[in-house]
């Protein structure tokens, strides 16, 4: 292993970045910047896996763009997930009519917490997509490696 490759970003290396995120249209929708680095294991899962490719081969002060398309940050939109919830139950659990974009959180018969956001409200039903918020978006983010370190040093 040559001395370039020892400084170069590999799976399992320990990372810490600054990162903007940002929607086609130049529209920001989460940043470090101003607060502290965003740190992870390198292909540990605890990244969508087109961030995590993308800080590949990166070197400590290096700046890149990375355009990461649904298939590789959170998926494709599922239809089967925007589920319509009688509009009682939804006044009933949280007392009021909710505004749509609301966030609102549905247990499951195994005990699990879906999270999902109110889409639409008809005078039966209200619409609550439980997609990932940025499912089905292409993700555009400019990184820049901070620190790096192999396993083991």
């Amino acid at each position: 292993m040559s001395e370039s490759d020892i400084k170069k970003v590999a799976k399992g290396d320990a990372v810490s970045v600054h990162y903007t995120g940002k929607f086609e249209n130049g529209e920001v929708f989460d940043s470090s910047i101003n607060s502290d680095p965003l740190s992870f294991k390198v292909g540990a899962g605890q990244m969508i896996p087109g961030f995590d490719e993308g800080v590949l081969g990166m070197v400590e002060g290096e700046k890149k763009t990375v355009e990461i398309p649904p298939e590789k940050a959170y998926g494709i939109r599922d239809p089967s997930l925007e589920i319509p919830v009688p509009k009682q139950q939804i006044v009933d659990g949280i007392g009021k009519v909710p505004e749509l974009g609301t966030p609102l959180q549905m247990t499951i018969s195994t005990g699990g917490v879906l999270e999902g956001y109110v889409t639409e409200i008809t005078d039966d039903t209200i619409k609550v997509d439980f997609n990932h918020r940025l499912a089905g978006k292409k993700l555009i983010f400019e990184i820049e490696l901070i620190s790096h370190v192999k396993p083991g040093n």
